[in-house]
């Protein structure tokens, strides 16, 4: 495959845009830690974080301003700064030669872009090779088809109900100082202000992320209702109901799915047990299964409480953990990096 995206050589020029933010940090750290083969590494950001430094690999790099930089030279680019800065400058990096893996919701829905989570659908990837942009989903899209796939594989599904349980990192750092303080505040007897998030999320959930559309659904639903479908492509029926929780790292989900035919709880335990990037943690007789707070800092899609639905036939009710910023983000970008370089 490497062939057929870029030319080989022993280490790639390979950009990250938004280097300073959470997310940012995170593709630095995933990069590290596979060992991706960087020949030179440049970090950029908006003119307000243009001359700070980030480490990466025990060595100090410049932030350079992402508006005056020059893209020419580079193989690969990682974005992470927000879907404005993505429509204004993918298209000029892509043009430079360079592939754009952009964490924003800018490209996905394009007809003409990628989206894609390479457990699910690399295939994908193709299309690629004519603008250089590849999209990377939202991310409880991407730990949601991360458990579906093997099963709609064996047996496709018609109908998928998700509710999602959404830490703040979601919402960047600004919002995990906001928990923070709102809970130290609380617990202190001071009252909690509210500047980030709709609204208290310290002792509370909140049942939107995102704005409201008008037909009643917020946009982050609707990103995991289109997302899923897009990347799935099956005509799968998909509603979702999205909630702000305080947790720090982590989303979970609930998710409820029904087939085309019989797919017993043991037949998908089976099938996730197999699966690439998925761990089942599922034993209801010693109280085992997947948490935020186990979650965090790891690399898998975590499913339990893989159950019957008695109410419909042919129905299973699972529960779906991942963290947000490593599978939800930054791995999912450099796994999709690291293809474009695979033989």
């Amino acid at each position: 495959m490497m062939s057929e995206f870029l030319a080989h050589k022993e280490a790639y020029n390979v950009a990250v845009v938004g280097a300073t933010g959470a997310v940012g940090q995170t593709m630095l750290e995933v990069l590290a830690e596979r060992n991706f083969p960087v020949a030179n590494l440049v970090p950029l950001a908006s003119s307000r974080s243009a001359g700070s430094k980030i480490e990466f690999k025990g060595q100090d790099y410049v932030v350079q301003d992402l508006e005056q930089f020059d893209p020419a030279g580079l193989d690969i680019a990682l974005f992470s700064a927000g879907g404005g800065t993505s429509l204004q400058h993918a298209p000029r990096f892509a043009e430079a030669g360079c592939y754009v893996i952009d964490n924003s919701s800018a490209w996905r829905m394009h007809d003409d872009v990628c989206l894609v989570v390479p457990e699910v659908n690399l295939h994908a990837l193709e299309m690629a090779k004519v603008n250089r942009i590849i999209a990377n989903p939202n991310c409880s899209t991407i730990q949601m088809v991360v458990a579906l796939k093997p099963l709609h594989d064996a047996v496709p599904i018609k109908r998928v109900i998700v509710s999602t349980y959404q830490a703040v990192s979601g919402a960047g750092s600004r919002a995990i100082q906001e928990l923070a303080e709102q809970t130290r505040n609380l617990l202190s007897g001071i009252e909690a202000e509210v500047n980030v998030l709709p609204a208290r999320i310290a002792f509370n959930v909140v049942p939107q992320i995102d704005v409201f559309m008008d037909d009643g659904y917020t946009k982050e639903e609707r990103k995991m209702i289109d997302e899923t479908r897009k990347i799935m492509e099956a005509d799968i029926a998909v509603t979702a109901t999205t909630v702000r929780v305080p947790v720090f790292y982590a989303h979970s989900e609930s998710v409820n799915v029904t087939f085309e035919g019989p797919m017993s709880p043991d037949m998908a335990r089976n099938l996730l047990a197999d699966a690439e990037g998925v761990c089942v943690v599922d034993d209801p007789g010693t109280a085992d299964y997947p948490m935020p707070s186990e979650a965090a800092g790891t690399d898998p899609v975590w499913v339990g409480r893989i159950r019957e639905d008695k109410s419909c036939a042919n129905s299973l009710s699972l529960w779906v953990v991942a963290d947000n910023i490593r599978k939800g983000a930054a791995l999912n970008a450099v796994q999709i990096a690291e293809k474009l370089i695979c033989d």
